[in-house]
């Protein structure tokens, strides 16, 4: 930009030089006025050059002119200097700040005062000095003006610059969220019905010769879970396909009212599971009520992968408060080593955090797990 900022500044000058070297050239001199010299044209490119300069010395380009003004007309030639004076004010108050623009209107002020001063009284009246400095005045606050709407400008430019970036940012944000949350759903829907299958399988592989009304139980079983996690995906792939118009046909998503059905799958699968709810369901969200729904799922398909054939679930419905309380005994872990924390955790937690809730997840000494959550809901729930 300052390349092109540049060759601007010059041609003005040339410019410049050209009017004061023409009027030089052609005007007639009055009585009293000297011819043009080699002087008066040296003085005219002291005067006009500081312009192509003003951008990068913009104190030496006002000093340097106005000392050429005064030289100038300490000759008493015929070509008017104030147009340049004019350009130079305007151009150092637009590019160089309200305090190098004063000093350019200051200094070239005076040295106009003092050129004004030398003339002879013949061509120099009090309309000529009004008209003179209101120039100079008009010249600086032009550019001030515009240097001011500028800078404007320009901070509207980087704000709106800003929020674009903002936006972006809690775009990514909200897409990341998003695949989080997929994520989430995904894992407790393929991992509860994976879990159920692989226990149902391994019992229809162990008594399908034996007990083989034993082994269709099971093997219906697993075609049950698994038409329920199809269900599932596909309600899930409808809400990544769905139009903006919300013309797909989705599913309700599960919430705790589906807990005996949820519980009766496993049963099915070979846990049993002693229900105790206390309180009432009343006013919980959509969204705490989904989440609550997959920490239970998920906390039972680990009680089935990890636990023993027993398990207890405690629903309390609390004000502002969603509780949950999955327990079982388990197989004794031996001393030293502790089950590493999977994806089905990790989920639960984010679950959890997502509403500002707790939740703790811990071995018993003598075998078994326990797992406690509470997703608060309402301001000022405990």
């Amino acid at each position: 930009m300052d390349a092109l900022r540049r060759p601007a500044a010059a041609a003005v000058a040339a410019v410049l030089l050209a009017l004061m070297v023409g009027e030089l050239a052609l005007k007639t001199p009055l009585p009293g006025e000297p011819a043009s010299s080699w002087a008066a044209y040296a003085w005219a490119v002291v005067i006009t050059a500081p312009i192509a300069v003003h951008r990068r010395w913009p104190e030496a380009a006002v000093l340097v002119a106005a000392a050429g003004v005064i030289g100038y007309s300490a000759g008493h030639f015929i070509a008017f200097p104030g147009y340049a004076a004019f350009a130079l004010v305007f151009l150092v108050s637009l590019h160089a700040g309200r305090g190098r623009g004063a000093l350019a209107f200051g200094a070239l002020a005076v040295a106009v005062g003092v050129a004004l001063s030398l003339q002879p009284a013949v061509t120099v009246t009090p309309s000529t000095w009004i008209a003179t400095l209101l120039a100079l005045a008009v010249a600086w606050l032009a550019g001030e003006n515009l240097r001011i709407r500028q800078a404007r400008m320009a901070a509207l430019q980087e704000h709106a610059r800003r929020l674009e970036t903002d936006r972006e940012d809690r775009a990514r944000q909200a897409v990341a969220a998003e695949r989080l949350r997929i994520a989430r759903e995904l894992h407790d829907v393929v991992a509860h019905a994976m879990s159920v299958i692989a226990v149902q399988a391994g019992v229809a592989n162990h008594v399908i010769d034996s007990r083989p009304e034993l082994a269709r139980t099971a093997l219906a079983t697993v075609e049950t879970n698994t038409r329920a996690a199809l269900v599932e995906m596909r309600r899930l792939l409808g809400v990544l396909r769905q139009a903006d118009d919300g013309s797909a046909s989705l599913a309700p998503a599960p919430g705790l009212a589906g807990v005996p059905g949820l519980v009766e799958q496993f049963a099915e699968a070979g846990l049993a599971v002693e229900v105790a709810v206390t309180g009432e369901a009343e006013g919980v969200p959509e969204g705490v009520d989904l989440s609550a729904f997959r920490i239970v799922q998920e906390g039972l398909t680990n009680v089935l992968r990890h636990g023993g054939p027993r398990a207890t679930l405690a629903i309390g419905f609390e004000p502002g408060v969603v509780r949950i309380a999955i327990g079982d005994e388990g197989r004794p872990v031996a001393a030293g080593k502790a089950a590493e924390p999977g994806h089905g955790l990790l989920g639960m937690r984010e679950r959890v955090a997502v509403f500002g809730g707790t939740m703790t997840a811990a071995p018993r000494p003598g075998g078994g797990f326990d797992l406690v959550t509470s997703l608060p809901w309402a301001e000022g729930a405990a």
